[in-house]
C-alpha cells in the first residue's frame, strides 16, 4: 500500500513538473533579439520599446528587460513595424491587449482621470494654505 501511494505521488509531481520544463524548452522569438534590417524602421521600433513597459519585471521597459515577456513584446513590435504599421497603432494595440499599465504615456480615462485631477488638487490645497498663513502674519 505504501509502495503504491509513493508512485501516485510521485507521479502526480512528475505530471504538474512537465509544463514548467516545456516553457523553458521554447526558443526566442525571431526579432527578440535581432534588430530590423531598415536604421529607420529599427529606430522607431526602439523608440517604442522604450515607452512600453515590461509586465513581468513592471520597473524596465520592453527593451531593457530580458524576460521573454519582454522579448515577445520586442518581436511583435519590431514585425508590425517591419509591416509598414505605425508606432502609435501598435501601442494602442498592446494598451488593448495588456491595459493601460504597459505603457509609459498614460491616457486620460475614466478610470484614470483620479492621477492626473489628485496632484493638480493638492497643489492648489498648498497655495490657498501659503496664501492664508501669509494673509495672517499681515
Amino acid at each position: 500500500m505504501r509502495a503504491l501511494l509513493t508512485l501516485i505521488v510521485a507521479s502526480l509531481a512528475l505530471i504538474f513538473a512537465l509544463p514548467l520544463a516545456a516553457q523553458d524548452s521554447l526558443p526566442p522569438a525571431p526579432y527578440a533579439y535581432q534588430q530590423l534590417e531598415d536604421p529607420a524602421q529599427e529606430e522607431a521600433a526602439a523608440e517604442l520599446m522604450a515607452t512600453l513597459r515590461c509586465l513581468k519585471c513592471q520597473s524596465q521597459s520592453i527593451a531593457d528587460s530580458d524576460a521573454p515577456m519582454a522579448g515577445d513584446m520586442r518581436h511583435q513590435v519590431r514585425t508590425r513595424i517591419a509591416a509598414g504599421e505605425d508606432p502609435e497603432a501598435i501601442r494602442a494595440w498592446l494598451v488593448a491587449r495588456y491595459g493601460d499599465y504597459v505603457s509609459y504615456q498614460p491616457r486620460v480615462t475614466a478610470s484614470t482621470w483620479p492621477l492626473f485631477a489628485i496632484p493638480v488638487i493638492l497643489l492648489l490645497a498648498g497655495l490657498l494654505i501659503i496664501r492664508g498663513r501669509l494673509r495672517k502674519s499681515k
